[in-house]
């Protein structure tokens, strides 16, 4: 098991922390794509030597060329570019100093190294502490290796036994034929040897029976065996991964890989097929030669039938959706679905039989079987469109498994005569549907119908549909596991706030490097459970409360807030967010509790709380401890922050007076990071100093360049002190010329010393 799918299994505090270990300078995915192959190279030794660290840099090149292979095998257009921008940014990064890279490398493996150990060491007090999960986890799965390698090699000791069963029972129909020829020969044998020769046969026999019905009753404790691993295999771990699937898909911890679990079910499924053609042998020698009681003939029937039965569970239990339904266009919001647009989706067979290569094919379809179509008034309809089969293969795996993905369907609504009411009970993102895939597996003797659905998926007509739907598919897989409750909104269950939260975290972390920490969550709570809650971690929640009644006293629900914040956040703030200086969700009340105590100049950022779409704010504080004054800017939504970004809007804030010279009030990130520190590295490059305009040179368009800047005006009274005008630095004096005439200085100058 690699260190890196062990940290993917940790609690979300702490992938958290993975998350801070990784920028553009060594971008996770590369750790993601290259986890096994990193972990088994020396990085301390490259770390101090120049030649090793070269030999690897160019290794690591080589890897990704061939995962660039892998992707343009899957026609994955996102993921080829992804990597290819990253080894571009390697070779710009790290060509000329490639010790460089070995450093960042090593440091980020020890630094995943003790956040394991961390973990291991966590609270004891926690229900199932992550250390004895991990143990756990690899205690389990050494115990079903053990199971499984059990069985296949009960499988052959069996053979062994079925080949000296044949050899005995050839050598003692040879000597019962030949006993009888030597009866019927002129000279034939004296009656003392033919009795002797009939005590051997009869000791053969015994030997014969005894034998047989050990090979029987090893095969009955085979069998066993299998079912009882077989048994860990479907309703464990499949069950296990089927769940880190449903939480990996509303943003959670990655789902572990799958080809642990294939390898598992392929070699049950192959010691079964073995045992088929075993019980075939022992009916074979059945018919050479048999007696009563036989214990082949006895048990033939109940083992044939027993073999058949688990082989047939352990097929259709593999039968799995790997990958469930996902428009590429929002492929971190699977299991909502567009009309009229193209979505994916992989299934795969976890038994890896060659002889099923090319010999499955999958049929996809949309509720099938589902009873909400009569019973549920209002229920939509639809049909797919594009090819709806596919023949399972292990060509388009990158990993060799056998596997069927549709890349071009549609959905369709079917149009009912009249017009759609809205008098059902459930609203269009509440309608849950599912898509089926049957196929048939066909062997000589051997029918078996394969069938396995999609979780629960979201239809809707109009991309503003989807923030709601995306809601229910988060409600859903939060709250349910069972893929085929489509009525699961008639009576939606609650929620409790310390699952809630968790989920509310990983949407932040699933799109960004950081979720949300423990006071973010305590803000959310009370804005949900109410102020008098704390944020309880047994607080229950409706749906209504989460995405359908408006949020205290705004005109917008819960959910929708947080979702134009998501949004805000991806396009405009990620790096701010990332590097921690947004705080976001604190209240008026905490925000002025920890402001009043600073630095005149201190500010924090925070999430408006009256904006649907999303926006942003700073507060500062001034004056003297005693009688601190706080003033909130009024906040920026997308709009602004498309024209100038966030760190120069920052940069650049004035406030100003009645015939005062602005000023930028913001000096400290709280609680005492000096602006420029926090804010530096992403503000805008700084323009060359302006030259004379010539309006007839071949260059000049007759325009003088403009700045957007943020000004605030306020009362001439926040800006009565003399300190507040001089003395400035040369700096201040240049930024405020570009700004403010000579003539307008002036003005303000004299003003100034003639009070």
């Amino acid at each position: 098991m690699t260190q890196w799918y062990q940290l993917q299994q940790l609690d979300s505090k702490f992938l958290e922390q993975v998350h801070q270990l990784y920028d553009d300078s060594f971008p996770m995915e590369i750790r993601q794509y290259l986890a096994q192959w990193l972990e088994n190279q020396d990085w301390e030794h490259a770390a101090n030597n120049v030649s090793f660290a070269t030999v690897l840099f160019h290794d690591l090149l080589s890897q990704l060329d061939d995962q660039f292979s892998r992707f343009l095998i899957e026609n994955n257009f996102l993921l080829q570019h992804n990597i290819r921008k990253s080894k571009r940014n390697l070779q710009d990064n790290f060509q000329e100093d490639p010790i460089h890279m070995a450093m960042i490398i090593y440091n980020c493996l020890k630094e995943e190294r003790k956040i394991l150990n961390s973990a291991q060491l966590s609270s004891q007090m926690e229900v199932g502490s992550v250390q004895n999960t991990m143990i756990g986890m690899l205690d389990k799965q050494k115990e079903l290796d053990a199971k499984v390698k059990a069985v296949k090699n009960s499988v052959i000791d069996v053979e062994q036994d079925i080949k000296t069963l044949e050899d005995m029972q050839d050598e003692y129909d040879f000597k019962c034929k030949t006993l009888q020829n030597r009866e019927h020969e002129s000279n034939g044998v004296s009656q003392e040897e033919y009795k002797k020769e009939q005590m051997n046969l009869k000791k053969m026999f015994l030997s014969l029976d005894l034998k047989r019905k050990e090979v029987v009753n090893k095969i009955v404790q085979l069998l066993n065996t299998t079912e009882h691993t077989q048994s860990a295999l479907i309703n464990e771990e499949l069950v296990e991964w089927k769940h880190r699937q449903q939480t990996a898909c509303i943003g959670g911890p990655p789902n572990a890989c799958l080809d642990q679990l294939q390898n598992w079910f392929t070699i049950v499924a192959e010691s079964l097929q073995q045992v088929r053609q075993q019980l075939k042998k022992l009916e074979e020698l059945e018919q050479k030669f048999t007696y009563d009681p036989d214990p082949i003939t006895k048990n033939k029937q109940v083992l044939q039938d027993r073999t058949y039965s688990l082989f047939k569970q352990l097929i259709q239990s593999s039968f799995v959706v790997e990958r469930q339904p996902c428009m590429p266009t929002h492929p971190q919001r699977p299991l909502v679905l567009k009309t009229g647009v193209q979505f994916t989706v992989k299934l795969r067979l976890l038994v890896k039989l060659q002889e099923l290569n090319y010999n499955l094919k999958v049929k996809v379809l949309f509720d099938k079987d589902v009873s909400e179509k009569n019973s549920v008034k209002g229920f939509r309809k639809f049909n797919i469109l594009g090819t709806n089969t596919k023949v399972m293969n292990m060509e388009e795996s990158t990993n060799g498994s056998l596997a069927a993905e549709f890349r071009h369907l549609q959905l369709k609504e079917q149009k009912n005569a009249g017009s759609r009411t809205n008098e059902g009970p459930l609203i269009v993102t509440e309608e849950l549907h599912s898509l089926s895939f049957e196929t048939q597996l066909c062997q000589p003797g051997l029918v078996i119908d394969l069938e396995t659905t999609s979780l629960p998926i979201v239809v809707i007509s109009n991309v503003s549909q989807l923030p709601s739907g995306w809601a229910s598919i988060l409600w859903f897989n939060m709250l349910s596991t069972d893929p085929k409750n489509l009525s699961f909104f008639l009576n939606p269950p609650y929620a409790k706030w310390s699952k809630l939260s968790e989920v509310l975290s990983w949407q932040f972390s699933s799109v960004t490097k950081r979720g949300l920490n423990a006071d973010q969550l305590s803000m959310l709570g009370e804005k949900l459970l109410g102020p008098t809650s704390g944020g309880s971690h047994d607080g229950l929640i409706p749906w209504t409360r989460f995405c359908k009644e408006n949020i205290n006293d705004k005109n917008f629900p819960f959910w929708l807030w947080i979702e134009g914040i998501l949004e805000l956040i991806k396009k405009h703030l990620l790096c701010l967010w990332n590097d921690g200086c947004i705080m976001g969700f604190i209240s008026k009340e905490k925000e002025r509790a920890l402001l009043k105590d600073q630095s005149p100049g201190t500010f924090l950022l925070r999430f408006s709380e009256s904006s649907r779409e999303g926006a942003i704010t700073f507060t500062w504080v001034e004056g003297s401890q005693n009688e601190p004054q706080f003033h909130s800017v009024e906040p920026y939504t997308k709009k602004e922050l498309s024209a100038v970004t966030f760190p120069d809007i920052i940069r650049n804030y004035k406030v100003m007076a009645a015939e005062n010279i602005p000023e930028n009030p913001l000096r400290f990130l709280y609680p005492d990071i000096p602006k420029d520190n926090a804010f530096g590295k992403y503000y805008s490059r700084p323009k060359e100093a302006p030259e004379p305009m010539d309006l007839d040179g071949p260059k000049g368009n007759g325009y003088i360049k403009t700045e957007l800047i943020s000004v605030s005006e306020v009362h001439p009274s926040r800006l009565q002190s003399p300190e507040n005008l001089l003395p400035m630095s040369p700096e201040e004096f240049d930024e405020v010329s570009r700004m403010v005439g000579p003539a307008e200085i002036d003005t303000v100058m004299c003003s100034a010393y003639s009070t």
